[in-house]
């Protein structure tokens, strides 16, 4: 039960609340204090908020509850840590506090990242995906907001698992609603065909554009637009991907059974990291870092569906061409954007509404990490947190 002390609040007789960090649609995140074992933690809490049903109540309060069993049961340094779940009069999920800003801090305050940080960035949140989808665990919002850059280790931690999907477990998503970030959604996602752990990849492709141009490729100033450029527009990486494009148009692939998987993704990006180009097709002498989690095939993983062939990327003789030319495959994208367009008619004004500060759950739009204060910015698993 929260009680005040000095002033602050305390949280089942043990965590002081102090500071805010930041607030999203659905949350609020701040910095505390474990008094038990002295040490600086974040907590998130869901506000009680009178307007709601007590089914929708009791559906946000399931959505932050099972965000924090899935970060719970994941174990990797680039994964934001859960500590403790405290269930009182509305739920609280302890985490780790990290020092530092988001990667879309980062390029707001600073601008874009040369190819060598992002492929750090992309190396570090791969070896997270991996952990993940070998436990089960889709994120579904990869997004920069929702990547950590902690202060003086270089470490970065995925965070904000607010809307993830575990498999063998019910989804949380009202009927008709769309829960994401639609800048970074897979077409096959966006559309309700399939989601997989390709679709978190895709979503990687994205991040990585924007951490070297700024912003997302699908960037427009509409929903509508926005639908039309991740389903059926031409995908043009922007200048600045140019050292990372086979890796980036790999991953920008339409066809999820085409597209470029984790381990040859890493292994790419290791390749550019160590020599400054960035291969064609993965070298087979780059494996994963000694230490990350061992991966599992995504098609081996209890409800997950993700076979895997071969990319076929652009030669070096055709680096200008746009994806996706052929007319028998416009016109599966055509199909898929009707469906797209027909599903987004029923939350599109709820995409909108949040669209900056989503909270991810079953609430129609892109998941929002907390709006910061000026020094520190920590999310939790279903808001934005802190990244390395």
């Amino acid at each position: 039960m929260g009680t005040e002390g000095h002033n602050r609040r305390v949280v089942a007789g043990r965590y002081r609340l102090e500071e805010k960090l930041g607030r999203g649609g659905m949350a609020v995140v701040w910095r505390a204090t474990d008094q038990l074992l002295g040490r600086s933690v974040a907590v998130k809490e869901l506000p009680y908020d009178e307007s709601l049903s007590a089914a929708e109540a009791r559906r946000q309060r399931d959505r932050t509850l099972r965000e924090a069993r899935a970060v719970a049961q994941l174990s990797h340094p680039h994964i934001i840590v859960v500590h403790d779940v405290v269930e009182d009069e509305r739920p609280y999920i302890v985490m780790e506090l990290i020092e530092g800003g988001s990667l879309a801090d980062r390029l707001a305050q600073r601008g874009p990242v040369d190819a060598t940080e992002a492929a750090r960035i992309g190396i570090a949140l791969l070896g997270a995906l991996g952990a993940a989808h070998a436990a089960g665990v889709l994120h579904r919002d990869l997004k920069p907001d929702n990547v950590l850059l902690e202060n003086g280790t270089d470490r970065v931690v995925l965070t904000d698992f607010g809307i993830a999907q575990v498999a063998g477990t019910p989804t949380l998503t009202e009927n008709g609603a769309f829960v994401g970030s639609p800048e970074y959604t897979a077409p096959e996602r966006m559309s309700g065909v399939r989601t997989g752990p390709e679709s978190d990849l895709w979503s990687l492709g994205a991040l990585l554009c924007a951490a070297l141009s700024g912003e997302s490729p699908f960037h427009r100033d509409s929903l509508g637009g926005i639908l039309h450029a991740v389903v059926v527009g031409d995908i043009q990486p922007p200048a600045q991907v140019g050292p990372l494009l086979p890796v980036v148009r790999g991953l920008l692939e339409r066809d999820p059974d085409r597209r470029l998987d984790a381990d040859r993704a890493e292994r790419m990006l290791r390749a550019f990291r160590d020599t400054g180009r960035t291969p064609m097709s993965p070298p087979p002498a780059y494996a994963p870092t000694v230490g990350d989690v061992p991966r599992r095939r995504p098609q081996d993983l209890p409800g997950l569906r993700s076979p895997l062939p071969p990319v076929d990327l652009p030669g070096p003789d055709r680096p200008e061409e746009p994806f996706l030319r052929q007319p028998t495959r416009r016109v599966l994208i055509a199909a898929l954007l009707v469906a797209a367009m027909a599903g987004a008619g029923i939350s599109a004004a709820a995409l909108l509404r949040e669209e900056s500060t989503g909270d991810g759950g079953p609430m129609p739009t892109r998941s929002a990490t907390p709006t910061p204060t000026p020094t520190t910015r920590q999310a939790s698993p279903s808001t934005s947190a802190p990244t390395p």
